[in-house]
């Protein structure tokens, strides 16, 4: 089966094409697209498409970044998951972000704890901990919301930190993009499709909504 992999959470988007099955090793993305965010996201997903030589009608399946990171971005990829299984019935799963770069600091080599952190705004990082070794990698502390000065003592304590564009803030830390290939190869391994409609992003914040005060009527 191919998977058509988009991960639009941070500031570097990207697309590919996994193929799955025939061996048990990790699947090897056929065509990968990526860019910094801004541009059109379906022009992104026809550069993967043609890069593996892939037609649409051969996309078995679709799996999202689900974040945290760009609610923007988050967004535009479950919508754009969500037209693609409406119009040809694929299945579609979601895939946390933090999981991507948790297995691309394992290929990368960084071993022992690993502490993950993705811009939230409003001076908050969200921040969850994995253990990498030769064997892969595993969660150890879960996602949460942490102030700057968490991230600031974890950095001066000399803590292994990466995330998307961190070193602008941690100059110690080390920049990476949750990875849409990546993705495709975790996905590769799930079972747990869901209806397009059920993908939803990764956000740790209640959402408040003010409701407006009634018209007033002048006389």
């Amino acid at each position: 089966m191919k998977i058509l992999a988009i991960e639009f959470s941070s500031s570097q988007r990207s697309a590919a094409v996994v193929e799955t099955g025939g061996t048990p090793a990790a699947p090897a993305p056929l065509g990968r697209a990526a860019e910094m965010e801004g541009r059109g996201n379906l022009a992104l997903v026809e550069r993967a498409l043609a890069e593996a030589r892939c037609g649409r009608e051969e996309i078995g399946a679709l799996a999202v970044g689900l974040g945290p990171g760009s609610y923007t971005g988050i967004r535009g990829a479950i919508a754009l998951a969500q037209g693609w299984q409406l119009g040809r019935g694929v299945r579609t799963l979601g895939v946390s972000s933090m999981e991507c770069l948790a297995a691309q600091a394992a290929e990368a080599d960084l071993r022992g704890a690993v502490n993950i952190v993705i811009d939230a705004q409003r001076n908050e990082f969200y921040l969850a901990r994995y253990q990498s070794d030769e064997h892969g990698w595993r969660e150890v502390e879960a996602l949460r919301l942490a102030a700057f000065s968490e991230i600031q003592a974890l950095a001066a304590a000399g803590g292994t930190l990466l995330g998307p564009d961190l070193a602008r803030w941690f100059p110690g830390a080390r920049n990476m993009h949750p990875e849409a290939a990546t993705l495709g190869r975790l996905a590769g391994g799930r079972t747990d499709f869901v209806p397009g409609e059920k993908l939803e992003p990764i956000y740790l914040r209640e959402t408040a909504f003010k409701k407006a005060p009634p018209p007033r009527i002048i006389p």
